[in-house]
């Protein structure tokens, strides 16, 4: 056992952990109004749907993919102990992979090139995104170059994750696995450990009572091309509305 894996496998887990919880409970307490998305869709919607839809729902279906590995491994390993059903869930978990990487990258892409984007887009914005999209290349790279990950994630990786729920961190099965998966596990931490500090601590707020109210329909009071416009602004083409709503 490594310094270095002490460091980054022991250490740095528990100071990402404790950072997300007392950062997260602060900025809700002090500044409560920004946990939030602080969604940009007003600005440009045509890629942010393109981009939001398979990275939400790839996201999703991943981090519950983990989730289910960590709380019932036992299952899963019994799940994967037929061929073909083991084939299905990883088939299953890179094709959600690769959606993730498809709708980030557009993100990505949007936030990186569109005027109006870059001129509400902040250094964290671009930091989080960009270990969101090396994340997620990982994982992809894990998923192909690294069979059967459901079930040596359920064997070895959710014993050591347990290990440190424990405060007993046994990382002897990690430190001998290749050094991709060990930069996954970390960037999983970094993510953890950045969230307080970015839009992404909208997840701890999550809009679930969408899922069963009544559908909620959006009428624009003025002209959507005219106010998006970057050479156009919102005062004249609100005014121009006003104009002719009151004609």
């Amino acid at each position: 056992m490594s310094l270095l894996d002490t460091f980054t496998l022991v250490a740095f887990p528990y100071v990402a952990v404790f950072v997300f919880a007392i950062g997260t409970f602060q900025r809700y307490r002090k500044k409560g109004f920004t946990v939030s998305s602080l969604s940009s869709q007003f600005l440009e919607g045509r890629t942010l749907f393109w981009g939001s839809i398979p990275f939400h729902f790839g996201i999703l279906a991943l981090f519950f993919g983990h989730l289910i590995a960590l709380l019932i491994p036992r299952a899963v390993l019994a799940w994967n102990g037929q061929p073909l059903r083991m084939l299905i869930l990883e088939v299953s978990g890179l094709g959600f992979g690769l959606a993730t990487l498809i709708g980030l990258s557009a993100l990505v892409v949007r936030r990186l090139t569109n005027p109006r984007i870059r001129a509400v887009t902040t250094k964290m914005d671009v930091a989080i995104e960009l270990l969101l999209l090396g994340q997620v290349i990982l994982g992809v790279w894990i998923a192909v170059g690294f069979r059967w990950g459901s079930s040596w994630f359920a064997a070895t990786l959710t014993p050591y994750l347990w290990s440190l729920a424990a405060f007993s961190p046994d990382i002897s099965d990690l430190t001998g696995m290749s050094w991709v998966i060990k930069l996954h596990v970390i960037g999983a931490f970094a993510i953890l450990f950045m969230i307080p500090f970015t839009r992404l601590v909208h997840m701890i707020v999550a809009p679930l009572n969408y899922l069963v109210r009544p559908y909620q329909q959006v009428i624009w009071n003025w002209n959507r091309r005219k106010v998006r416009a970057v050479e156009g602004g919102w005062a004249q083409a609100a005014g121009q509305s006003g104009t002719h709503g009151q004609s």
